[in-house]
């Protein structure tokens, strides 16, 4: 019972540990998304720098998104900007809002999940989103940090997209800018591909869809389809990597059977060797010699009694 215990143990820990890989789920909101890519951002800062740049590592279940963080003071945030950080020129005077000491601005490009996260009804992206967000950098292993608000008091941020796809004829490329709760508010494209903005947020340039919605260009290509979101080509992708997570899981749990079974053969193989030992050593002992009593076979002794003598030999 001992050893039966000890392994179903073994095969729920198996289990247990195979679990999280199948259910890798991506982020369920806009929202839960950020607060995964703010941990995985401050993930990169191994021996930080201020004002160095440090490109982060997403989960796989989230390939095509680039992340990045540069740690900043806020005193020099203010008096000096950034000339370029990733698509985001920040320009003097900006303001961080409550004051911290160090910030931390966390960058996001969504590539082709921007659809999934920021969907956008009536409008077609032609540019991947963008995001830029403020945190306290006073502990670089926390998460969950709450955004810190980031205000330009003079010239605004510019954002320079890369990669942007042409506007369809007849349509006008527009700015949009998603605010932390995602609700969105259009602004003009300068110079065919630069957006402005005075606060964080995300960022993408759309125009108004007068056909079924194309996927979006990403600066690398990734699994899901801005057009299609989880369903479609990329619910077929992710039940391709799926399929061979199933088969290891039912294998792993077939093989642990197939051993439970062999040691419990194993040990009934010893129990029955170990009493053929006893009857063998039982067998081996002194025999008694046998002799018929009338038409029965019965043990005789070997040696009688000693014969009873008299107390006295000697009869007066």
């Amino acid at each position: 019972m001992g050893l039966l215990r000890s392994l179903a143990m073994l095969s729920l820990l198996t289990l247990i540990l195979w679990l999280p890989r199948f259910n890798a789920q991506s982020p369920n909101s806009a929202r839960a998304l950020d607060a995964l890519l703010q941990d995985y951002a401050y993930r990169a800062f191994v021996l930080p720098r201020t004002g160095i740049p440090y490109d982060g590592i997403v989960p796989s279940n989230l390939t095509g998104i680039k992340i990045a963080a540069m740690r900043l003071r806020s005193g020099s945030l203010k008096s000096r900007g950034v000339r370029m950080y990733k698509e985001f020129g920040i320009p003097e005077g900006v303001v961080v809002r409550p004051y911290v000491e160090r910030v931390v601005l966390v960058y996001q490009n969504l590539g082709n999940w921007s659809g999934i996260y920021y969907p956008l009804p009536g409008y077609t992206y032609i540019a991947p989103v963008l995001g830029l967000l403020a945190y306290d950098a006073s502990n670089l292993s926390a998460t969950n940090l709450p955004e810190l608000d980031i205000m330009a008091s003079g010239y605004p941020l510019n954002i320079t997209f890369l990669n942007v796809r042409s506007a369809p004829d007849g349509s006008i490329a527009k700015c949009v800018w998603f605010d932390l709760h995602g609700f969105p508010s259009w602004s003009n494209v300068t110079s065919g591909n630069v957006c402005s903005t005075i606060q964080q947020g995300h960022f993408s340039i759309v125009v108004e869809s007068l056909a079924p919605s194309p996927a979006p260009v990403s600066p690398t290509p990734s699994p899901p389809n801005v057009g299609t979101g989880p369903s479609g080509e990329g619910k077929k992708k992710n039940s391709k990597k799926v399929w061979p997570i199933i088969g290891s899981v039912l294998g792993g749990l077939l093989l642990l059977v197939l051993l439970s079974f062999l040691i419990l053969w194993a040990q009934k193989l010893k129990q029955r060797k170990k009493v053929q030992q006893m009857e063998r050593a039982a067998e081996v002992g002194e025999s008694l010699q046998m002799t018929m009593v009338g038409e029965t076979k019965a043990p005789a002794a070997m040696v009688t009694r000693t014969q009873p003598t008299l107390e006295n030999e000697y009869v007066p």
